[in-house]
């Protein structure tokens, strides 16, 4: 599926949308060094257009034709405690969903953190959904739930047009594992600590943790030890010589990004991108999740018997023969999923495949003959795939 990310960031989404199977064919990012990173790990084009000009961005999205757009609009302006700061970077929040709501993709992803969920901003940007023709599926993940080694809320908003609501809710709650992962689980034996140091909000958190926990979140700041540090109640142990912060790179490795990742600008460039990043595991945890209700909603459903009554009254087969067609239908839906009528374009497409090309030539083409039978029986039934 053709997607394209908005406010791309240095592309935790799209890699994790990339690694579910999704063709990202472009990217949007305004900040410069973000941008760069980005076109550093992406061959795709990554546009540095400001998407609070929407007319702008509709005119250059509109072009690619997206299947599916993701994107996670900045979030410093959704404030802690119930406090809503709505302004300046917030109303990119309304951008976001203008441009869905005149693009109209099949599908949409909106990542933000878990606090916006009960925003204006977000109540505004849902109506804009809706009026669009969208069904939506809201949830906040836990992305030690989720495969990556870190607490870290965020909250998620999936639209598929012309879907009621909820239509991913059992896809999603199904792949949450009940046991969060720790960072001795996740990376092994690679590391050469057992405790850490992340600078708290202030001295009444714990600073202090081990790899036998998930990591805190990562944020925008990383800070050595600072002499002097009080110590809290709450530490995995008492602060000692061995105790140090996290490295760069070991922070962007929480965040699942592969040691390959290639990172640019200073260190408090990195570090920031790290922090605001979307964890690429659990972007392709919800990748993943939609990708199987897609797949699943656009399975074939035939109707066998009146098919095989066709087969039958139609085109003289026997009833085994009429069977067997069946059974070849469905083998090439499990090879390359049938979401309309398998016309000639669908007939391409299976062709490319790896695992068709591996059949023998009788059976690739008992395979192509099923389809072009289903085809026309679909045709003169006036008949639409479910």
């Amino acid at each position: 599926m053709k997607t394209v990310d908005l406010f791309a960031g240095c592309g935790g989404l799209s890699l994790g949308f990339q690694n579910a199977g999704y063709d990202i064919a472009a990217a949007f990012e305004f900040w410069d060094i973000a941008a760069d990173c980005y076109e550093q790990n992406f061959s795709h084009p990554v546009y540095r257009i400001d998407l609070s000009d929407t007319d702008k961005a509709v005119s250059v999205i509109e072009k690619i034709c997206p299947d599916v757009i993701i994107g996670g609009p900045p979030c410093q302006d959704f404030s802690h405690a119930g406090k809503r700061i709505e302004a300046g970077r917030a109303s990119l929040t309304k951008s976001y969903a203008e441009i869905i709501g005149r693009i109209k993709p099949k599908y949409f992803v909106m990542e933000n953190v878990d606090r916006a969920e009960k925003s204006n901003t977000f109540a505004e940007a849902r109506e804009v959904f809706k009026s669009a023709g969208y069904g939506i599926t809201q949830m906040v993940l836990d992305a030690s739930l989720c495969g990556v080694p870190q607490k870290r809320k965020r909250f998620f908003c999936i639209g598929a047009l012309n879907e009621k609501d909820d239509f991913a809710k059992d896809f999603l709650l199904e792949r949450i594992s009940e046991h969060a992962t720790t960072l001795r689980e996740y990376f092994g034996n690679s590391l050469d600590f057992e405790y850490y140091y992340r600078h708290p909000r202030n001295y009444s958190r714990r600073a202090i943790f081990s790899i036998d926990e998930p990591a805190p979140t990562m944020r925008g700041v990383n800070r050595p030890v600072p002499k002097g540090y009080p110590g809290h109640p709450g530490d995995a142990c008492p602060l000692n010589d061995d105790i140090r912060a996290l490295t760069t790179l070991e922070r962007a490795l929480i965040q699942t990004f592969p040691p390959n990742y290639k990172w640019c600008g200073n260190k408090t460039d990195t570090e920031q991108m790290i922090g605001n990043a979307v964890p690429v595991k659990l972007a392709e945890f919800v990748a993943s999740a939609l990708k199987q209700y897609i797949e699943n909603n656009n399975k074939i459903t035939i109707d066998r018997e009146h098919f095989i009554g066709w087969l039958i009254n139609t085109r003289h087969f026997s009833k085994r023969a009429a069977s067997d067609t069946v059974s070849r239908i469905n083998r090439a839906d499990k090879i390359h999923a049938m979401s309309a009528v398998p016309d000639s374009l669908y007939l391409y497409e299976l062709q490319q495949s790896d695992e068709f090309n591996e059949l023998s030539v009788s059976v690739r083409s008992q395979i192509k003959r099923a389809a072009n039978l289903y085809n026309d029986y679909v045709s003169s039934n006036n008949l639409a795939l479910k």
